[in-house]
């Protein structure tokens, strides 16, 4: 048997149906979508994360983000970006989780 996929290990116990659909059409099929970069995906997700204010999401791109190429500096520079378009407090927010992956990353 595989291993369980971040979001079976999250929800999948509580919510099997979401797990399914976040692994074969989100990541199965829309990530997939040869139209935009994985890299240009990641970037676009982190941006609409932080408009959201979905920090509890943050961690899990910006790695994912990483692994697709994007830069410290890179992510940064959204953060820097979004603090006008977001707002200054989701974008603090935002930061101190990325901060807290980029070391983890760096380490």
């Amino acid at each position: 048997m595989a291993d369980p996929t971040p979001i079976q290990r999250i929800v999948g116990d509580f919510a099997p149906k979401i797990a399914e659909l976040t692994d074969d059409v989100l990541f199965g099929d829309v990530w997939e979508r040869p139209e935009l970069s994985p890299r240009d995906r990641s970037l676009i997700t982190i941006a609409a994360l932080i408009m959201g204010g979905n920090t509890e999401q943050l961690p899990g791109h910006l790695q994912r983000g990483i692994t697709n190429g994007l830069t410290r500096d890179e992510i940064a520079e959204v953060l820097t970006h979004l603090a006008f378009y977001a707002g200054w407090p989701k974008s603090l927010s935002a930061v101190t989780v990325a901060r807290s992956v980029l070391e983890r990353e760096e380490s």
